[in-house]
């Protein structure tokens, strides 16, 4: 069914409707009209990294793991296959009669918010830092979702338009003030890319308001997305953000004024209870029929789209509910566990040969920790497998492995009647015993998250500042000073200072939050079945750039991400090592095609990620530093060579001026090519430098 058509079969069916039947449509729990044999439909969905909250599913890495993977090839596959899931859920409990939340198909994902701030508690939930690589992955991501068929697989929605990252303690008061430049150069490139290139269905509007204006009623906004980028589907509130209109922001005075705002303003769909009020505003002629009926239509169309309403049915109403957890999207899950993460560090002891590195200490909160498995907006798996179960699957048999808890993941003791550090004496006592120690660290959803999710409280899920919780800080010190050959797999979601681990341990492991299965992948790795090869789509900055930085609350642009900080990162964005030594040979560009040659100098068959980043030499418009415009996963068996296209990203040779104006560069580019962004840390940490073309046009 084409849009058209739709909207035609929607036009059609909210006409024999009555002014309240229309405006009943309008609330994320939509009733039936059974009347006109319209069923009861809940909006609510989500499918972050899985499809979430409605049961068993398949779990992946967190979304800012899947973006570490930096290929939007395979991030499609996976999206693909949460549609599915959600596809035979929807089919399976629909037949008896579950319209519940979270079993619909309108899945409330992806955030394509920028991860301006490392303190934002919400960043994993994104694809990073970067708007290029934000795009790629959030367009991917989108089509994944949606299909190719003739009806919607899923509606995929764009959130939270726009201009949101924190804090989360004041989002539902707060305004967020952005430049036109940082608006369009930063804020604006992904949401756009999903509306324009991957046809998003939905747009989820912020908490916040937006250089004044709500987001979820903001007539700037609107008329960025319906007018100028022509988008056709339906657009939903944040969830009770109508409401903060009149108790939070204070633009309107009470619940009429608010659903009066929202609505004339195109704000399709609420999520929350004000909409409730919809026809006691429209009894006092503050809304028009109109503005109920051009909503109304808006939502079932995208109803019509998905072939849930009508006789025609859709291709996909005969998945079966067996496609959930199957041995294919496992096999997805344990891969893209595999690619996402980052060898920060790595001083020889990597991979671990089992017949060689004797007694194995595992010790850490997270090392048999299922939380910090799953990441927030999770589904809920029927297996774990924990970075101590998979090392432990592994040695079965030849290695003796020690674990030790070592310490709470944030409190001072893991007994509540115990002293402070009571797990650090049992630790050392393992790892003195021990030959190799692996110690895995890190956050979870507790303590980095969304607003009201999480267990910290106190910053309403965003971190104060960027160091491991005390408690794992005095445990890491203690299991070092043993002096052991040491390597830490870090599992958090954004970017933590780890100094100490840099300068002393032999081997750094960035896993994220791998999904369910990420413990088979973090020992497979570890143990060189693989090669990691990640790379960090966040800067890793150390604790002391939060003085240099603007504070949280300032949405300049100004000293942050990669493209334009000036200090010096502990891990730059891009970076991320692997087991073998690949090589830029040659760089060349012809029309807009980036062709390199590449050679894995190394003994060890690898994946890598080349990477290309654009500099205009001249504008006085061009961020500081180079910019990503390209990139390409590819794999080579030891010592092979092979050439790539990458086509370069047509933005990059343009810039944005003071006022917001996209216009072209200065005609003096260079274009690098790596393995990670074109930067001393980069060069210093990995021992190579980026190729450089010069580019005049």
């Amino acid at each position: 069914m084409t849009r058209e058509e739709a909207r035609k079969a929607a036009e059609k069916l909210v006409n024999q409707m009555t002014v309240e039947e229309r405006a009943g449509q309008l609330r994320f729990d939509a009733g039936a009209v059974e009347r006109l044999g319209v069923p009861a439909y809940n909006w609510w969905n989500e499918a972050l990294h899985g499809v979430a909250r409605g049961g068993t599913a398949t779990v992946f890495p967190q979304a800012i793991g899947m973006a570490a993977m930096f290929d939007d090839e395979f991030l499609e596959k996976i999206a693909g296959a949460i549609s599915t899931e959600a596809r035979a859920k929807y089919n399976a409990l629909s037949t008896e009669g579950d319209r519940d939340i979270y079993h619909g198909l309108t899945m409330w994902s992806p955030n394509v918010n920028i991860f301006r701030d490392p303190r934002w508690g919400r960043g994993h939930e994104t694809y990073g830092e970067d708007p290029y690589l934000t795009s790629c992955m959030g367009k991917a991501f989108v089509r994944g979702l949606q299909g190719s068929g003739e009806t919607l697989k899923t509606a995929a929605c764009a959130k939270h338009f726009a201009v949101h990252s924190g804090p989360e303690a004041i989002r539902h008061e707060f305004n967020a003030t952005a430049s036109g430049k940082d608006m369009t150069e930063t804020y604006l490139p992904a949401f756009r890319a999903l509306v324009c290139e991957a046809g998003v269905e939905s747009v989820m509007g912020a908490y916040n308001r937006t250089n004044g204006e709500p987001c979820c009623a903001s007539s700037t906004l609107m008329k960025l997305l319906r007018d100028d980028w022509g988008f056709e589907g339906h657009f939903v509130s944040d969830c009770w953000a109508i409401r903060d209109f009149h108790e939070n922001h204070k633009v309107t005075a009470n619940p009429l004024e608010s659903v009066t705002m929202a609505l004339k303003a195109g704000c399709d769909l609420n999520c929350g209870c004000t909409y409730h009020q919809i026809m006691a505003a429209y009894n006092k002629g503050m809304i028009s029929e109109e503005d109920i009926t051009r909503s109304a239509v808006r939502v079932f169309t995208t109803r019509f789209l998905l072939g849930i309403l009508g006789d025609e049915g859709s291709e996909y109403d005969s998945i079966p509910y067996e496609v959930i957890e199957c041995k294919e999207h496992q096999d997805m899950a344990y891969n893209a566990a595999l690619k996402s993460c980052v060898l920060l560090k790595n001083d020889g002891l990597l991979p671990l040969n089992k017949e060689k590195c004797g007694t194995i200490a595992v010790i850490g909160p997270n090392a048999n920790s299922r939380h910090a498995l799953i990441g927030n907006y999770h589904g809920v798996p029927s297996r774990y497998v924990t970075a101590l179960e998979g090392i432990q699957s592994i040695t079965l048999g030849t290695n003796r492995v020690l674990y030790s808890q070592g310490c709470d993941l944030y409190q001072d003791s893991v007994e509540e009647l115990a002293q402070a550090d009571d797990r650090i004496a049992e630790a050392v006592a393992v790892a003195k015993r021990s030959d190799t120690v692996i110690l895995v660290l890190g956050l979870d959803e507790t303590l980095e998250g969304e607003e009201g999710d999480t267990g910290n409280s106190y910053k309403s899920g965003d971190k104060d500042d960027l160091l491991l919780p005390a408690s794992q800080r005095r445990l890491l010190q203690k299991v070092l000073e043993v002096g052991k050959p040491t390597a830490v797999i870090l599992m958090a979601g954004s970017s933590i200072d780890i100094t100490e681990a840099e300068e002393k341990a032999d081997a750094i492991l960035l896993s994220w939050y791998p999904g369910a299965l990420g413990g088979k992948a973090v020992a497979d790795l570890i143990f060189g079945k693989e090669s990691p090869s990640g790379k960090l789509p966040v800067t890793f900055y150390r604790n002391e750039a939060l003085k240099e930085m603007p504070v949280f609350t300032d949405y300049s642009m100004t000293g942050r991400t990669y493209r334009y900080y000036q200090g010096v990162p502990l891990y730059p964005f891009g970076y991320g090592l692997t087991y073998g030594k690949c090589s830029i040979k040659d760089l060349s560009i012809d029309d807009g095609i980036a062709h390199i040659k590449v050679k894995n100098e190394g003994e060890t068959e690898t994946d890598e990620v080349i990477e290309l980043y654009l500099h205009d030499e001249d504008s006085p418009y061009a961020p500081p530093n180079p910019v990503l415009c390209g990139f390409k996963r590819i794999r080579l068996k030891a010592k092979e060579e092979g050439e790539f296209s990458i086509p370069v990203d047509p933005d990059a040779f343009t810039v944005v001026d003071d006022q917001g104006t996209r216009i072209p560069g200065s005609g003096q580019w260079k274009l690098f090519a790596g393995f990670g962004a074109p930067d001393k840390r980069t060069e210093e940490l990995t021992g190579c430098k980026a190729v450089c073309t010069l580019i005049t046009g």
